[in-house]
């Protein structure tokens, strides 16, 4: 029994990161807004595997599918993603939700907003 204890609180050697429980990583700084029940919520974060909104957690419950559209506002235009989802985890004003499996034309959808992402970012770099 004390051998699991001390066994458990070792370090482990080398200079790995740690593991992480996300499969995607997370997208901060995307201009968005996730559109559930006709109304608009900030996107705190988002990956094609999810999103955080920022939503007064009240209104939502743990394991409640739902449908949404997410509106990127890209440099010249403006994309809207229609989708559906579960609450996976809500807290203070924030609401977790996973993505059902994406379509093929979702998946690009979401590519296209990266590639902007990425170019903009790139085209602000250059100026001087």
């Amino acid at each position: 029994m004390f051998g699991k204890i001390v066994t458990a609180l070792r370090r482990k050697s080398g200079n790995d990161a740690p593991s992480t429980q996300r499969r995607h990583p997370r997208r901060e700084g995307d201009r968005c807004v996730a559109v559930v029940n006709g109304q608009a919520y900030p996107v705190e974060n988002w990956s094609p595997g999810g999103i955080l909104i920022a939503a007064d957690d009240r209104m939502f419950g743990v394991e409640q599918s739902l449908e949404f559209t997410i509106k990127f506002k890209l440099r010249n235009s403006i994309i809207d993603v229609s989708h559906r989802g579960h609450i996976v985890r809500k807290g203070y004003r924030k609401v977790a939700i996973a993505f059902e499996p994406l379509s093929k034309s979702i998946s690009r959808a979401f590519q296209q907003i990266i590639d902007d992402s990425v170019a903009r970012e790139f085209a602000n770099s250059q100026a001087v």
